[in-house]
Parts: C-alpha cells; structure tokens; sequence
C-alpha cells in the first residue's frame, strides 16, 4: 500500500494502514538481529556490541553513563548521584537566598567536589555523565574548588586573605 491516502480515504482507513506498515517493519527487525541494535545499514538493522568502534559515526555515551541503580528500580533511585549533587546545590542556593551568602557558596562548591569524587569512585552515575571520566572529574573538581575558594574569599571579613591578590590588585589601581 502507499504511504500517501487516496481523497476517498477516511482518517480510520490511514491509521490501520500505518499500523500494518509499522507492524510489518518490527517483524522483520525482529527476525534479523536480536539484542543491542544500530541504526538500519543498508542490509537492515546488525547487531551490535557494547564495545567502542573504531571509527565513531555517532555520539558515544560517556563512561559511566549506565544506571546507578538496577533498572526496575524507580526513577529516583536509578539518578541518586546527580540528585544528591543538585539538591545540596539547591540547599546551598537556598541558604544563599536567605543571606547566609558564604556558608550556601561553599555548600555549592563542596557539592560540586563530591561530584568530581563521585564521578572518580563509582562505576556508574547514571547522568552526572556527561562527558569522559577524566573531563568530568577535572570540570567538576576545579569549579568546585574555585567557588569554595571565591566564597572564603569573599568581602566582607573573608575568611581566607591571599596577600598577594591584595598586592596584585594595588599595582594594577595606582598604575
């Protein structure tokens, strides 16, 4: 059958045929390849395995990204790691809200850290992959350490004072 309805088709007449098209397609994937499936080549779907190609055709998914937790678990419990990372990022946005400025940015940032620690210590983070292990680490660790360390630094009263990022800052005024 087409694909296109003739002008005396009605909308009930399409749909069985699009259904009869899609049903005919899975039964022949299905009698082709079993297991992890690409995309269709030109001799129709190939299995596949886990392992990286060789040459990279597509987006690969970065190591790590399986499922925390076993896949008939619940959603939550399957992204624990990025939702501990984001929830004590929204503590310590709320703490920031609620004008314990320093203690919420440091809050953040030590969230950020135990990402980077998370990333490096289990083998599965569900999506807190995002990229390689090594660049989520490294991007992870040094935002983390850059916002405990502009946190402790902050105005008034900082808790941490660099001299010279003071002398620094007096040569580039009176110059």
């Amino acid at each position: 059958m087409s694909a296109e309805p003739d002008q005396g088709a009605t909308r009930a007449d399409v749909d069985v045929d699009a259904t009869d098209a899609g049903a005919d397609a899975v039964a022949v994937a299905d009698t082709e390849a079993k297991g992890h499936v690409s995309a269709p080549g030109p001799d129709g779907p190939k299995k596949t395995t886990r392992r990286f190609p060789l040459l990279t055709r597509d987006t690969a998914r970065p190591e790590g990204g399986g499922r925390a937790a076993a896949g008939d678990a619940p959603a939550p419990a399957r992204q624990w790691p990025l939702l501990s990372v984001l929830s004590t990022v929204g503590l310590g946005l709320l703490l920031t809200a609620f004008d314990v400025f320093r203690v919420g940015t440091i809050l953040i940032g030590v969230a950020l850290i135990g990402g980077a620690v998370m990333r490096w210590a289990l083998p599965g983070v569900g999506m807190l992959a995002v990229r390689s292990r090594f660049t989520d680490m490294v991007t992870y660790g040094v935002l983390g350490v850059a916002i405990v360390l502009l946190a402790l630094m902050a105005q008034p009263d900082p808790w941490l004072r660099l001299p010279f990022l003071s002398d620094a800052l007096h040569r580039t005024i009176s110059t």
